[in-house]
């Protein structure tokens, strides 16, 4: 009967190994690619005007080198470094009728000034540990979209990422976003 039961387990075994040998694996090209999904707006419902909005991007790489660690501050990914960030937001804003990259500000009280501050993130390391490091998610950001400084209401962003063999991924935008309704 123990004998009976071993090959079962083993012919069980088996078929499970070689089911699952035969499933497809995904192949992607080894530069990162990501898509648009969707923002969702917060607004303050006292003054109608939105504050902060999500963004939410697809993303596929063949590799899997997407993510940095926080120890990741060595060259090319110093401060500093145009690599320091892997997730890179610009900030458009639309002033008659054409939308115009605008640096962001902020009133910096020791130094009192203003100083240029930046949506851009570092996503954390994503990659597999053992098997296909072939990757594909989705990324959500909190953005601040109310820009006190500006009168203009219609905003958008462009967006790209780097992965950790400093391939950039194509550029992404999202649609218009209206801040005061």
């Amino acid at each position: 009967m123990k004998t009976a039961a071993k090959i079962v387990f083993i012919l069980v075994f088996l078929s499970t190994q070689i089911l699952l040998s035969c499933q497809k694996k995904e192949h992607y090209p080894i530069i990162p690619e990501i898509h648009f999904s969707r923002f969702l707006i917060e607004m303050d419902t006292t003054t109608r005007v939105a504050q902060r909005g999500i963004l939410e991007f697809s993303f596929k790489d063949g590799d899997g080198d997407i993510g940095l660690r926080s120890t990741d501050v060595y060259p090319p990914f110093n401060p500093g470094s145009k690599y320091y960030y892997n997730l890179i937001i610009n900030y458009y804003e639309k002033q008659y009728g054409k939308f115009v990259e605008v640096p962001l500000l902020s009133w910096n009280p020791d130094s009192a000034r203003y100083d240029t501050m930046t949506f851009n993130a570092r996503i954390p390391w994503l990659t597999p540990h053992l098997g296909n490091k072939t990757i594909s998610g989705t990324i959500q950001d909190t953005l601040f979209i109310n820009n006190p400084l500006s009168k203009f209401d219609t905003i958008k962003y462009t967006f790209f990422i780097y992965d950790r063999a400093l391939h950039k991924s194509n550029v992404e935008s999202t649609p218009e976003i209206v801040r005061r309704y």
